[in-house]
């Protein structure tokens, strides 16, 4: 099992680390046993599974419920959770309690952060001070879907100082690797090569040291595709054929009674 301190290795020795989102038992199994590193049970799991226009409605009761699934289906791989929308902005206080909740009843190895500013920066301090292991995320960050929209960030000379000066604080801090979502991928290699800690890109390019997507994305399992997920495998039309299938069998059966 990949830990986070291995992590850390990963990137001093140019492995690049493989990461997919699960939402519950039978996903979490079938990517733990086809070898994927890191798995998130990501905030994303309120639109691929709840039916939620975004993220923010998602609570933190809802995501312990689903990380305790996908803990049940992986024996391998690193586990790390989302804190939902408003389960560690308000306070350090509140952050500490929501994380603990997580590692304490999933038994997931780590939580992932959104943000970047210096409020944020000081409670991943925090948490990493108390001995739960964060990852951060920065770039476009969808729990901020309102003031960012989900448009490209770090396309000017100020937003991209910006992101570099929040990962380096966020390596300070001691997060033990960072998200770097939909950024220019000249911007997403500068920051990997800057800080010593993993980035985990998604819509970053390929200058990161992993990778993630949403599951549902590569399975082609989702409506809106987001313009850099590729989608491996169209299951929504083999999964629409296999059930027309099995209606057309079972009609034809009740025809031949």
């Amino acid at each position: 099992m990949p830990t986070v301190r291995q992590l850390l290795q990963y990137k001093a020795n140019g492995k690049q680390i493989v990461a997919l989102t699960a939402w519950d038992f039978a996903i979490a199994q079938i990517l733990d046993t086809a070898g994927v590193d890191l798995i998130l049970v990501g905030d994303s799991l309120a639109m691929v599974t709840l039916g939620y226009e975004n993220t923010l409605p998602l609570t933190l009761d809802e995501i312990i419920h689903h990380a305790k699934a996908v803990k049940r289906g992986v024996k391998n791989a690193l586990i790390v959770v989302d804190l939902p929308f408003l389960s560690y902005q308000t306070s350090t206080e509140v952050a500490i309690a929501s994380a603990g909740r997580i590692l304490k009843e999933t038994g997931a190895q780590a939580v992932k952060l959104e943000g970047g500013h210096p409020t944020m920066v000081a409670t991943i301090a925090r948490l990493v001070e108390i001995g739960i292991p964060v990852m951060g995320h920065i770039g476009l960050t969808p729990q901020s879907v309102h003031q960012l929209g989900y448009r490209q960030q770090g396309q000017t000379e100020i937003d991209r100082d910006r992101l570099l000066a929040s990962a380096v604080e966020l390596e300070r801090a001691g997060a033990f690797s960072i998200v770097l979502e939909h950024i220019p991928a000249d911007l997403a290699t500068s920051i990997s090569q800057k800080i010593s800690i993993p980035t985990i890109g998604i819509g970053a390019g390929t200058g990161c040291d992993g990778q993630v997507l949403v599951t549902a994305d590569l399975l082609g399992l989702t409506l809106r595709q987001p313009p850099f997920a590729k989608a491996y495998v169209n299951l929504q039309k083999i999964i629409t054929q296999a059930v027309q299938d099995y209606s057309n069998d079972v009609k034809s059966a009740t025809d031949n009674r």
